[in-house]
């Protein structure tokens, strides 16, 4: 079932990429996520094809980088705690969720111990929702410029996780309000930055982000199917 849903969930990324209003790329990166199911469906997946994976906990993380057995990229995709920090400098390729100066400085200190320099992605609270982590738009500017004088840290771009609506074409503005976000941002002077992808987009709602822009989009249950609890 996993090999089907992969392929699926891959036919419609370039079905969507057919459909973009804005063209970030012609290639679009699937984060498969695979919180609460376990390493021998993250095995068939990366086996099948899926090179990303996407965690939530660096917890859960740590015992699956540990036994997982194959090469992949990691991503971290939920939102750290400082106290967290020193173990996920060590396992993920990417930390998506640095949402404060706090924790940009913390992940800075760990990776310069390590002689890392770590990606990330700045997440963004667009509508201001008190259930999510993210930087609220008018903190953004502050944050941005601290982070560019962190020299163990390399800016790669944005993240954001839209709310839940009933009908998905609620979520369109704020995917293209972020793409034009994500824009102006590339223009910015930064001296230590990579502004390359803009992260949006989960399994009800992936394909939508892509045709505004998206070009990492995070997908699990329509891969895994429910999450094992």
């Amino acid at each position: 079932m996993i090999v089907e849903n992969l392929k699926t969930v891959q036919n419609n990324i370039q079905e969507s990429i057919k459909k973009r209003h804005n063209i970030i790329s012609q290639e679009v990166q699937l984060v498969a996520v695979t919180k609460n199911h376990d390493v021998e469906a993250m095995r068939e997946a990366i086996d099948a094809g899926a090179v990303v994976i996407g965690e939530n906990r660096v917890q859960e993380a740590q015992k699956k980088y540990e036994t997982l057995d194959r090469h992949v990229t990691w991503h971290l995709i939920g939102h750290l705690q400082t106290n967290k920090v020193k173990h996920a400098v060590k396992i993920f390729d990417m930390i998506e969720s640095v949402d404060s100066v706090k924790l940009a400085e913390a992940i800075n200190k760990e990776a310069m111990k390590l002689g890392k320099v770590q990606k990330i992605l700045v997440q963004v609270n667009l509508v201001k929702e008190a259930s999510k982590t993210g930087v609220y738009l008018e903190d953004l500017d502050e944050l941005l410029k601290s982070i560019d004088t962190m020299e163990n840290l390399k800016l790669m771009g944005l993240m954001f996780i839209a709310p839940i609506v009933e009908n998905l074409e609620d979520v369109r503005p704020m995917f293209n309000q972020m793409y034009q976000l994500f824009t102006k941002v590339q223009k910015t002077p930064f001296k230590n930055a990579d502004i390359k992808y803009l992260s949006m987009g989960m399994t009800h709602d992936y394909q939508i982000a892509i045709e505004e822009g998206a070009n990492i989009v995070r997908v699990g249950t329509a891969i895994f199917g429910p999450r094992q609890y």
